[in-house]
């Protein structure tokens, strides 16, 4: 279903085809990591970074091949959330985190691309911070963050634009 060209086109597909579904507004994301010298790449491909089948620290090495000899290595991961309501209308957040790709996996907490992703803010990988550090500066906590200060807005958005069901009486 993450078949878009941007993490919008898939938070979106996702969210409006569970609010069609079940009748009721959904929460979806798309999110990956954007590098520098590589085009923007692994972005909506992340999690499909080097074919089907290998585990988080082979799309690791590959990156880490990718970028060998390179000096840039700006990298960012990015989220985008979706939330939709079944007739097809969504409020998008963004969150996005700067740092760079390290020249060797480090720590052991998180998944994906966490063990490389170094943030110059706290000196370490993603895979070395605490989830609560994690959280606090990571594309998907900045996105969520984006949701909870608006969330009464979002809250009215949703009673503005759910369909009114009419209700028919049965009669036997």
């Amino acid at each position: 279903m993450e078949d878009g060209l941007t993490f919008d086109d898939n938070a979106y597909k996702k969210a409006a085809f569970t609010a069609r579904i079940l009748g009721m507004p959904a929460l979806a994301d798309d999110s990956g990591l954007c590098v520098d010298a590589l085009g923007g790449a692994p972005g909506v491909y992340s999690a499909r970074y080097g074919g089907t089948g290998i585990t988080d620290e082979d799309r690791c090495e590959k990156l880490l091949k990718a970028l060998f000899g390179k000096e840039n290595r700006a990298a960012a991961f990015e989220c985008v959330i979706s939330i939709a309501v079944p007739t097809g209308a969504a409020l998008t957040y963004t969150g996005r985190c700067e740092g760079v790709i390290a020249d060797a996996p480090s720590g052991y907490n998180g998944f994906g691309y966490d063990p490389v992703f170094y943030y110059p803010e706290f000196k370490k990988t993603f895979a070395e911070l605490s989830q609560e550090e994690k959280n606090r500066v990571s594309h998907r906590g900045r996105a969520l963050a984006e949701v909870k200060d608006e969330f009464d807005k979002v809250l009215a958005w949703i009673s503005q634009q759910m369909p009114v069901f009419e209700k028919i009486s049965c009669k036997i």
